[in-house]
């Protein structure tokens, strides 16, 4: 039985067709032969996609969707878990290591022979990647193939990949399930020792920390993922990243079908599901993993952690993540006191919030260690509250983080990853280096006797453990604290009355109509060029001299954008780049996904200049004789702007050349570019003044309630 067609609203045709939807508007009103509605309602109507894309070819109408759209639209003919997503997956791999021509060549085969090409293509895979068989392409997939080949050669394999992943993902159970940030895979594979060569993530996911393992020297990857299509995907994102690793991905319950019992390996990395009450506790009740103690039903996250330990060789070490209620619910109490005990927990580190989802929870990084028969004793354990700081010159003699704040970074804070990272490497390195040596940083950092942690409770939440006592608090240091605070707050106020200084005045009774154009248009005319870095997913060579003359370059990347961040990374070695620009004075910078908060666009200010352009960036680059570039930056970044222009569902990728500006003469762009850079240092002015409000009253709070300082003289109460 053929598959119905899905349906698509009118924001989705337009984007079919590469018009605006005030084109699709004049459509449905201006003839009568557009399609009628095949469902939903009056004011959300749905339209037959395949009678539109008919519609559309008899009027001329090809289609100027992005690669990736074209392949996410061809993708909802075939409803979930009835379409050739997940055999287009490993079709992926095999149709990267061909040139861009040999990949022109082979759109251009008949339909039936472009079917069995696809077929012998995944055929020859069998075995490299999970559950790969030969894929039942026939001829009426050819349409969906020659989508694949054109975004693979156009936007790259990963886009590819993440595209069809999305598409087998709307529908999958995956409560609990959340991808690990590239940042936090980083520092997780950065407390690994160096020599971790044999890495297990056994929930794999996406691959996001096996890849950083590999970054890190890792040359051996093992993943177990619960998904199909998630265990694929990992396999196809390390095969295409890391071609020299040997890799071996499974997909399978990990806990109740473990697929990597022996040999062990050197270390785990996992970011596990959270929550999960159908963890197999029952059938696995007498599991010889248990070695600490079997996991209560409500605790799959000491299944999960018992689960690494079991595949380590000894001295070999887990880090996990994990949500902040594992170190102090009851019902794990007897797990925890066996793990304090036996010495196979090193350390617990408490991360601030937004660092992963879900991002309203401060999460755990948990460091184990299987214990050597012939090693030393361990008798303590290290706690670091990183989740204590602001990340932004907060005070470093803190008396007590969990005293006068929630210990909960605000939403608008930026979370400074580099800060943040050498905050814990440098207490861990220290730590494992001599742990009876290690200086104590109040409020931050402690190292706890194993015989103090076993109370009744065994309560392993860092900020309880890593409070400090009075006897620390030095009140001389805390009031010059607070008086240099007072004076510095006092300046920053009078900054931000003068940055707000100023008269806005209405447009009239209405809001101005604008007669805009698409940046395309603009790219087409010659006033602006929109630039992204070049990647090569083959065998690295194209871009080898490149890579060699740049190796060491700084790196902006996306999340630098989000959190208003200088760059921060080198990793050209991490990501297949073959060229990519070098950033300019006057160039706007705008990120490539969307969706997770934060900016999203910025002009280049003098630390971007002469950075390399990552991967997940656009750089737009005005003819500064046509466009001034703070008035594009501001039309540019503005929410609505930003999200007519996203597509996508769960990745949102946004299409830069569907954004929109006013045309307008340059003389009045440059009064409109005047204002948003004013709206700017308001902005920065605004931050820096409640960033350090809040840390006054912190550091207040801290003194009053520790006995470091006396309440001020009043003239009456």
């Amino acid at each position: 039985m053929p598959q119905p067609s899905a349906q698509v609203t009118a924001a989705e045709i337009s984007r079919i067709a590469g018009v605006t939807r005030a084109t699709v508007s004049n459509w449905r009103r201006r003839h009568d032969d557009f399609p009628a509605p095949a469902g939903g309602n009056e004011t959300s109507p749905l339209y037959d996609l395949e009678t539109v894309r008919a519609w559309l070819r008899s009027r001329g109408q090809t289609s100027a969707a992005a690669p990736a759209e074209e392949l996410r639209t061809l993708l909802r003919l075939h409803p979930a878990g009835a379409g050739p997503a997940a055999p287009l997956l490993p079709l992926v791999l095999a149709t990267s290591r061909r040139s861009p021509h040999e990949l022109s060549e082979l759109a251009d085969l008949p339909d039936a022979d472009l079917a069995a090409r696809a077929d012998a293509a995944v055929a020859d895979l069998t075995g490299t990647l999970p559950q790969t068989e030969a894929a039942p392409f026939t001829a009426a997939d050819a349409a969906i193939v020659r989508a694949l080949i054109h975004c693979v050669r156009e936007e790259g394999a990963q886009a590819a990949v993440d595209v069809l992943a999305e598409r087998e993902l709307e529908d999958s159970a995956s409560t609990g399930t959340y991808q690990t940030p590239d940042r936090l895979a980083d520092l997780m594979a950065r407390l690994l020792p160096a020599d971790a060569a044999r890495v297990l993530d056994p929930a794999c996911g996406s691959g996001t920390l096996l890849a950083a393992a590999a970054r890190h020297g890792a040359r051996e990857l093992y993943g177990q993922d619960a998904l199909p299509v998630q265990a694929q995907r990992s396999a196809v994102r390390l095969l295409l990243a890391m071609p020299d690793a040997a890799v071996a991905v499974r997909a399978g319950d990990s806990l109740r079908h473990d697929a990597f019992p022996q040999p062990p390996v050197d270390a785990v990395l996992c970011n596990p599901p959270y929550g999960d009450r159908d963890w197999g506790h029952d059938e696995l009740a007498y599991d010889p993993r248990w070695a600490y103690g079997v996991p209560p039903r409500m605790e799959s996250e000491l299944a999960w952690i018992q689960h690494a330990l079991a595949h380590l060789h000894p001295g070999g070490y887990a880090v996990l993540l994990l949500p902040p209620a594992t170190a102090a619910r009851a019902s794990g109490r007897r797990v925890r006191a066996e793990l304090v005990r036996g010495g196979a927990l090193r350390a617990v580190v408490a991360l601030p919030s937004g660092a992963a989802a879900p991002l309203h929870i401060g999460l755990q990084l948990w460091i184990l260690q299987t214990p050597q028969p012939d090693g030393p004793d361990r008798a303590s354990v290290l706690f670091v509250d990183a989740g204590a700081e602001r990340q932004q010159d907060r005070p470093r003699n803190r008396a007590d983080s969990t005293l006068g704040s929630s210990g909960t970074r605000r939403r608008r804070d930026t979370l400074d990853w580099a800060e943040l990272t050498d905050t814990v490497l440098a207490h861990w390195t220290a730590f494992r280096a001599n742990p009876e040596s290690f200086s104590d940083e109040p409020g931050i950092a402690r190292v706890v006797p194993v015989l103090d942690l076993l109370d009744e409770v065994v309560d392993l939440t860092p900020a309880r453990q890593v409070r400090a006592l009075p006897a620390y608090i030095d009140p001389a240091q805390v009031a010059r604290q607070a008086d240099d605070h007072r004076k510095q707050l006092t300046e920053h106020a009078n900054l931000l009355a003068e940055t707000a200084q100023g008269t806005w005045q209405p447009t009239g009774d209405s809001p101005r109509q604008w007669r805009t154009a698409t940046l395309s248009d603009l790219a087409r005319g010659g006033a602006l060029e929109i630039l992204r870095a070049a990647t090569d997913t083959r065998e690295k060579t194209e871009g080898a001299r490149w890579r060699a003359e740049n190796t060491g370059r700084l790196v902006l990347h996306g999340t630098d954008i989000a959190e208003g961040a200088p760059a921060s990374a080198t990793f050209l070695d991490s990501i297949p780049l073959k060229s990519s620009p070098v950033i300019a004075e006057g160039d706007i910078l705008v990120r490539v996904f969307t969706g997770d908060g934060g900016n999203m666009a910025r002009l280049a200010d003098k630390q971007d200049i002469g950075v390399l352009l990552g991967h997940d960036l656009y750089l737009l680059r005005p003819d500064p004789t046509r466009l001034d570039p703070w008035f594009l930056a501001g039309f540019v970044g503005a929410h609505d702007n930003i999200t007519g222009a996203s597509t996508g569902s769960t990745t949102v990728h946004l299409q830069p050349g569907r954004l929109r500006v006013p045309l307008l003469p340059l003389q009045e762009q440059r009064r409109y570019g005047e204002a948003f850079r004013r709206v700017r240092e308001l902005r920065t002015a605004a931050r820096q003044a409640t960033d350090l409000a809040s840390e006054y009253a912190d550091l207040l709070t801290t003194g009053l309630t520790a006995g470091a300082l006396l309440p001020p003289e009043t003239a009456s109460t």
